[in-house]
């Protein structure tokens, strides 16, 4: 065991003990006799590095990756371009092994970090203050009602829309069941929220509106106006968001939210299997002391020079028992990073040429889209990045097709039994995302494989 880094001597002194003669000896009391059998290795001959390398790169064309395959996939990961940049500096020792941050006297590094990360969303969201993160998306909505029923005192009633992202929702009912909580699902037939039909499921013991803009559909909901209902009953209005989408959609500070939540995935961080991801928590600023999570505070050390501390939060949040805001006691930091220096590089205009973009090249695609035949859009709302598809026969197959010529379409409704609440009756819908990483061509080459295999 060559990687152990101690000397023979050392070894023997070990044995010496706890009463060993050797290391065989030691194993021999462990380990059945068969398995400690030495058995020869069936391994070809040494190569050189140049001959091993040719080999290796040979192995490695015979996987599929995202080199040989395009992404039109969305539903809430989604293929936006990276610059170089975040990797490199995500990938430098002092972050990449940086430990949570408890002594601030030997973590300044990481805690400026989280602090400029939180700047960053408070700065994108128009809101007053946010954390230093949560895991992902999904729990960070359910915190987030959490968050509403101990800002509003109201613990028996959440109301959401059918149009927020089925496994959001499969994780807030997850969240909730073991408690007196009734979680009221406002169905979206019609792709986004009626506000005549939310004001009827809004009552005095509401704790929150939680809803979803671009929602899993992708269509943009009436925000302002579904705000403003929650806030008449005495609730909160919770908006989950698509970061890019603020490069050209209004902030949702502006239009009235009381707390903000996104899956932070598209800043910076690639698909990678699925996570891990980056929760984003955001408020105003009177709801401060109800956020869960991680709070980085500024502050000057006793030179007076400037300094970064964990403000508000137990060392750990479980040892407050029922006082605890949440169960979260960390944070995402190298995926918060990785979201801080994008935005940092991107700054405000690249945002936005990155979110038109997004409207452009996904326009254009769905209007190409709408022509194949048995294809056509399942809502005629207003979208950002992505949109619906009504297949006639099977979405699935639809997104077979689309894979065997080497695209990446879905989720197709088939995959999200959480949709049966959402009261979009067609089962039969497939969604698909189009970022700015997507080129004229490809888009052309996808209609041409869906067209010639329908």
């Amino acid at each position: 065991m060559t990687y152990l880094f101690n000397t023979p001597d050392q070894q023997q002194e070990m044995l010496r003990t706890i009463g060993a003669e050797s290391i065989e000896a030691l194993f021999a009391e462990q380990i059945p006799a068969e398995l400690r059998m030495k058995r020869p290795l069936d391994l070809p001959a040494a190569e050189t590095e140049i001959e091993l390398e040719a080999r290796v790169r040979e192995l490695a064309a015979r996987n599929a990756g995202p080199s040989t395959r395009v992404c039109f996939a969305g539903g809430g990961a989604y293929d936006h371009f990276i610059p170089a940049a975040v990797d490199e500096i995500a990938s430098r020792g002092e972050f990449y092994t940086a430990y949570t941050p408890y002594q601030a006297e030997a973590s300044q590094g990481t805690l400026q970090t989280f602090f400029e990360y939180q700047t960053l969303v408070c700065q994108l969201t128009g809101m007053d203050v946010a954390n230093a993160s949560l895991y992902e998306g999904g729990s960070a909505v359910a915190e987030a009602a959490f968050m509403a029923m101990r800002v509003t005192d109201r613990h028996s009633r959440i109301v959401v829309l059918g149009s927020v992202h089925p496994e959001y929702r499969q994780v807030l009912e997850t969240y909730l069941a073991n408690l007196s909580c009734e979680i009221v699902t406002v169905p979206t037939s019609c792709g986004a929220a009626d506000p005549d039909v939310v004001a009827k499921a809004l009552d005095d013991s509401t704790a929150a509106l939680i809803l979803q803009h671009p929602n899993f559909f992708g269509c943009l909901e009436e925000v302002k106006a579904l705000c403003d209902l929650a806030h008449a009953r005495g609730a909160m209005a919770v908006v989950s968001f698509d970061p890019i989408s603020l490069g050209v959609l209004a902030r949702p500070g502006d239009y009235g939210a009381d707390i903000v939540v996104a899956e932070g995935q598209s800043l910076g961080t690639p698909l990678q299997y699925g996570g891990p991801f980056l929760g984003m928590l955001a408020c105003r600023n009177e709801f401060v002391r109800k956020m869960p999570g991680r709070l980085i505070g500024e502050t000057s050390d006793q030179s007076g020079r400037r300094c970064f501390v964990l403000n508000l939060q137990a060392r750990e949040q479980h040892i407050r028992r029922d006082k605890a805001t949440s169960n979260i006691c960390t944070n995402q930091g190298l995926l918060a990073l990785r979201a801080t220096t994008y935005l940092a590089l991107l700054g405000p205009h690249g945002l936005r040429e990155a979110a038109e973009l997004c409207v452009q090249k996904s326009h254009y695609a769905a209007e190409q889209l709408a022509k194949v035949p048995g294809v056509e859009l399942m809502f005629d709302r207003p979208f950002f990045k992505e949109f619906t598809l009504k297949v006639k026969g099977s979405a699935a197959d639809l997104a077979k097709k689309a894979r065997a010529a080497g695209f990446d379409l879905g989720p197709a409704f088939s995959r999200m039994p959480g949709l049966s609440k959402s009261g979009v009756e067609s089962t039969e819908g497939l969604v698909v995302a189009v970022t700015e990483k997507r080129t004229r061509d490809e888009i052309d080459r996808l209609v041409a494989a869906l067209a010639n295999n329908a």
